[in-house]
């Protein structure tokens, strides 16, 4: 009786485990702390940065790196400077919007159509905050329209935290994904719940948004292949930049790869880039600047002192 007792405990535990791993997608990736050289380079940017840019009152509170040092992929090198501050990410929520779709599409809780392709497409490649409405509905099985009683709000805005929940089971926090990004504003029942509910924005961390990227990066997010096709929407082209492209570009050697989702408001101008420099240096940089948005060198600026650390010779040991 004993022996059947503990089968049947081990078989419910097992079968609480792979639920769990079932809802969250994969297992939490750890986060890796600070590595001392890579922690020294950001310091140094952003000590810079706030140096240079004093003129225009750049203040500490105002800015947020994170980088990657993707040398060994096996051991990403992290460092950061104000890298858990929560900030309202402009279109940079996009990257979470995208890899879980993917995630959902994987699990079958989505149909692959060309219309969601095109979505995605429009999404990351030009920015469409149209597109990106569209998505948020199919991940969450929300639609925006008139306000709703209080009750159906409630199931509703439940229902809208299906990323939030989906990224909070892969150990990711601080940051909150479940608002769809607006031109003019939100009406009906997106203002209700804006009201009625915190947090009142979306908000991201460039450690979590690092983290995300270097998933992306590495093959990690959802599956290698599903990791590559995020990776080709998010593919710029240097030779020709578009305006997301030119937050970095200027910044990046000859020769030099980017993959980057950009955000800027009238407050926030905001970089998310991977880039392989020309000797095949992967490095994931994020950068997140406040009440500067129209302070277009900051963000190259760091982007300089970062690379040129890195490209710098290792000292023998």
């Amino acid at each position: 009786m004993t022996h059947v007792r503990l089968r049947l405990v081990a078989v419910i535990i097992t079968s609480v485990l792979l639920a769990i791993r079932s809802s969250a997608g994969t297992a939490p990736t750890p986060v890796s702390p600070p590595a001392p050289a890579t922690q020294a380079l950001v310091d140094r940017a952003a000590a810079d940065a706030l140096a240079q840019f004093k003129g225009i009152q750049l203040t500490a509170d105002q800015l947020a790196i994170t980088l990657i040092d993707l040398r060994n992929p096996a051991h990403p090198a992290r460092g950061s400077f104000h890298g858990d501050a929560p900030i309202y990410p402009a279109s940079v929520v996009k990257l979470f919007y995208l890899a879980a779709t993917h995630r959902w599409l994987e699990d079958g809780k989505l149909e692959d159509t060309p219309e969601l392709r095109r979505a995605l497409r429009d999404m990351i490649v030009d920015s469409s905050n149209d597109a990106t409405g569209y998505i948020v509905d199919l991940l969450t099985g929300t639609t925006s329209g008139p306000e709703l009683p209080e009750p159906e709000l409630r199931a509703w805005f439940d229902r809208r935290n299906a990323v939030n929940r989906h990224f909070a089971a892969l150990g990711y926090t601080g940051i909150n994904v479940n608002k769809k990004p607006w031109g003019d504003g939100p009406y009906g029942r997106e203002t209700q719940a804006t009201r009625l509910f915190e947090p009142k924005r979306n908000a991201l961390t460039t450690d979590a948004t690092a983290r995300l990227l270097t998933e992306i990066a590495t093959g990690a997010c959802v599956s290698p292949a599903r990791s590559e096709q995020m990776r080709q929407l998010l593919a710029r082209d240097l030779k020709t930049p578009d305006e997301q492209a030119r937050f970095s570009a200027a910044a990046l050697p000859a020769g030099s790869q980017l993959w980057s989702k950009a955000g800027w408001t009238s407050q926030t101008r905001h970089d998310a880039t991977l880039v392989e420099l020309p000797n095949g240096h992967r490095y994931v940089l994020v950068i997140f600047t406040v009440g500067h948005a129209s302070a277009t060198e900051i963000i190259p600026a760091i982007t300089r002192v970062i690379v040129a650390g890195l490209l710098a010779p290792t000292p023998a040991s």
